[in-house]
């Protein structure tokens, strides 16, 4: 059961400034791929210069993320939360106003490994302050704010640069996330650690086989989505014959797919999670397959992006309730790697989709996704039949003592 002292907690407010934290952060995260030629224009640099921003934030997410939460797993999460956003909030202050090119590229790191803690120590908290049987749809929250971000943060904060310049932007994102830090401050319940949980002795169970297995799970199904949605627009040009405007339509309908995705893959998540691994995997797998066989028709092709989209975002609730559950004492800590593996998974579909275009053509880097997301299927059936320790009961209770008012 859920200990309150003082003051009952709001879990409608709670979530609610969990998912604006995670949009803020989602936007600052999303800003320089729709500016990226502004930046390398005004700093002097090349525009692969300008993207290695875009790698320096998903390495400190990846590698930081995990390791600041392991760092910090004795804290209170109120405390972690509320020290991640003023974090966050300094970091995003050196761009903002006048950071050079080396400076950004170092505040990006610390951006994405602040980025990551927060999601780990959010995904606690969201799911420590609701019954058992919704702890998938308030991961899926976190989940949305981020999401959310790139179907909406992404273009606003786009067209605001434009008008303004980047920097402009990315002072947008600080003031919204000192608002976004205030809130936290007023509505975040305590969440204390259970002091018979080390942080050695969580990693050894936030890093057991069988939550590795179900992480190779993500890395596999992103694997496969972004070794074509990557490639979306050069596909969109050669196959389906469509440039300018209208792509910016299918990159709409693929943010706001992911969107609907990660709120909905949340009450899956709650019914079945192992289940809805399988699903996700399959779904993308037959989306590809649509993408591939019918990219001429420009109808069936939004309606392949909408489903990739969809379908392959809505298993982020289903692995994090699967990896939290499954790693049972180790449940804080586990927490951070599911984005880890989202993060790994995208770089490396990327990279395999890149190679697939630059030797065979665009369609094989769909070839590619499909290639990968057969292995994510089979997987995912395997790590089906995994179970929870019999030790660990309510997984976001494993780690915590409880919640607390301040």
């Amino acid at each position: 059961m859920i200990a309150t002292t003082r003051k009952r907690v709001r879990p409608a407010a709670v979530l609610a400034a969990l998912f604006a934290g995670a949009f803020v952060m989602g936007c600052a995260e999303m800003l320089v791929v729709g500016m990226i030629d502004l930046i390398a224009a005004d700093l002097s640099v090349s525009l692969a210069a300008a993207g290695a921003l875009v790698t320096a934030n998903a390495l400190g997410l990846a590698i930081g993320g995990p390791l600041l939460t392991f760092l910090t797993t004795r804290f209170d999460r109120r405390q972690v939360l509320l020290a991640t956003a003023s974090v966050f909030l300094a970091a995003n202050l050196l761009p903002a106003l006048f950071a050079d090119y080396p400076m950004f590229l170092v505040a990006r790191v610390v951006i994405g490994a602040a980025q990551g803690l927060f999601i780990a120590a959010a995904m606690v908290t969201a799911t420590s302050i609701v019954p058992p049987e919704r702890t998938g749809r308030a991961m899926s929250v976190v989940i949305s704010g981020f999401a959310t971000s790139s179907a909406l943060g992404l273009p606003i904060g786009t067209l605001l640069g434009q008008s303004v310049g980047w920097r402009g932007s990315f002072v947008a994102v600080v003031i919204v996330a000192a608002a976004v830090l205030v809130v936290l401050f007023v509505v975040l319940p305590s969440v204390p650690t259970d002091a018979g949980s080390g942080a050695v002795g969580q990693a050894r169970h936030a890093f057991a086989p069988r939550v590795l297995a179900v992480l190779s799970v993500s890395f596999l199904t992103f694997a496969a989505m972004l070794a074509a949605i990557t490639y979306l627009v050069p596909f969109l040009a050669e196959l389906t014959g469509l440039t300018g405007p209208l792509v910016t339509v299918y990159l709409l309908v693929y943010g706001i797919s992911t969107t609907l995705g990660s709120a909905i893959g949340g009450r899956f998540a709650d019914a079945n999670a192992a289940r809805m691994l399988i699903v996700g995997a399959l779904g993308v797998l037959i989306s590809l397959g649509a993408l591939l066989l019918f990219g001429g028709n420009p109808w069936i092709v939004g309606l392949s992006v909408l489903g990739i989209g969809m379908l392959g975002m809505g298993t982020a609730p289903s692995i994090q309730h699967r990896v939290v559950a499954l790693a049972g004492p180790g449940a804080p800590l586990a927490a951070s790697l599911p984005a880890s593996a989202v993060n790994v998974g995208i770089a490396f579909g990327s990279l395999a989709g890149g190679i697939a275009l630059e030797q065979w053509g665009v369609a094989f880097a769909v070839i590619v996704g499909m290639g990968i997301a057969v292995v994510a299927i089979v997987v995912a059936w395997g790590t089906s039949f995994l179970q929870a320790p019999a030790a660990s009961g309510r997984p976001v209770e494993a780690g915590s003592a409880g919640v607390r008012r301040r």
